[in-house]
Formats: C-alpha cells, structure tokens, sequence
C-alpha cells in the first residue's frame, strides 16, 4: 500500500508534495494551542459568518474539538496523502483542496442551514480522496477500485445511517456526516477542474 497507480504505471507520493499535509497540520496545531477561545473564534459558525467574520469559512476546516479530534484527523490525513498524493502537482491540489473546501462551505450555507458550527478536517479528508482517486479512474487497477468502493459506500452508509459506529465517542463530539459528501464532492470537482485546465493548455 501506499503506491497507487497512473495510466497503468505505478508512482510514490512525491517527497516535496508533503509539505501540503504538514502545513494543514501545522496550522491545526498551533489553534489547539491557543486553546478554546481559539478555537471558537476560528470555526465555522454560521451567526458570526453572516456578521462578516468569512475567515471562519476556511479556519473552520484546521480547527478542532480536541487533541483526540486533531490526532484522529491528522492520521487519516497523512494515511490519504500516502495512498494518492502523488496523482497531482503540489500546484493543483492547492486548487483541489480551495474547491473541496469552498463546495462544503457552500453546501453547509445552503443546505445546511440548521448547521450552527462546525470543525474539523474531515470533510477535507474526503474531498483529497475523491480527488486522488479521479485521475486513477481511466485505467482502474484493484487498489484503486477497492478505495473508490470503499469511499462511496462509506458516505452512502453515513447519508442513511449516520455516523459509523464508534466515529462520534473517537473524535469526541458529533460527526458532521454532510462534510464529508460534500468535500468528496468537490474534490470530484475540484480534480475535474485541474483536468480542464490542463487539457486547455495542451491546445493553446
């Protein structure tokens, strides 16, 4: 595990495309240091977003409930960066992750209006491993199948049973289950849009 393959080839995760998952972590380390009133002042929350503090739209995703929350996430993000970060340039999954990130705050604003407050990366998570898994699709090998079945029948479970079992006493507070929908959604979107973008250079 942890090597993936691309057009039939297989590839490691690049050593400079890292620096992606550590910044994440980084930040969300320094708010848990700055303890609860960090915290609070940084996460999504929507009465204070519609008073103009936008920042929270994206702080919100780097914030956490806790330590046990932040370890949780940070392992299931280095463990996702592992098995599909090398599928794009550091440069396109900073579009990637903006997309996945801007889909579910969206979603969570439109959709979700009952939704006061949110926290944590695992929407994210999910956008990073739809998007990971898109470009693997044209020549589908058996790891890359067993992670895109995996992944869909994952958040199927969660939009009609709820969270997994065990997920909400882990992370130490409530599973927000439409996160992690919508970031795959827009990670879809967001790795589509790479594939655009590229296609559009080689014509010009």
């Amino acid at each position: 595990m942890g090597l993936l393959e691309s057009n039939g080839v297989i590839e490691k995760t690049p050593a400079a495309s890292w620096v992606i998952p550590a910044v994440i972590i980084a930040l969300s380390m320094l708010i848990m240091l700055g303890g609860s009133a960090a915290g609070e002042w940084l996460r999504y929350d929507r009465v204070w977003i519609g008073q103009g503090e936008v920042w929270r739209l994206v702080s919100g995703h780097v914030a956490h409930l806790g330590w046990s929350h932040l370890v949780l996430n940070s392992a299931g993000l280095l463990l996702v960066w592992f098995l599909v970060g090398g599928s794009q340039s550091i440069r396109d999954w900073m579009l990637i992750i903006a997309v996945a990130v801007t889909t579910i705050d969206i979603g969570f604003w439109l959709l979700r209006p009952e939704l006061l407050w949110y926290v944590g990366m695992s929407g994210l998570l999910h956008g990073i491993l739809a998007a990971g898994l898109v470009p693997r699709l044209r020549h589908i090998q058996p790891e890359t199948a067993v992670l895109s079945a995996l992944l869909v029948a994952k958040i199927a479970w969660e939009q009609v049973g709820g969270p997994l079992p065990g997920s909400e006493s882990t992370s130490g507070g409530p599973v927000v289950v439409a996160a992690h929908l919508y970031g795959a959604v827009g990670g879809v979107l967001g790795a589509v849009l790479v594939r655009i973008r590229v296609r559009l250079r080689a014509a010009i």
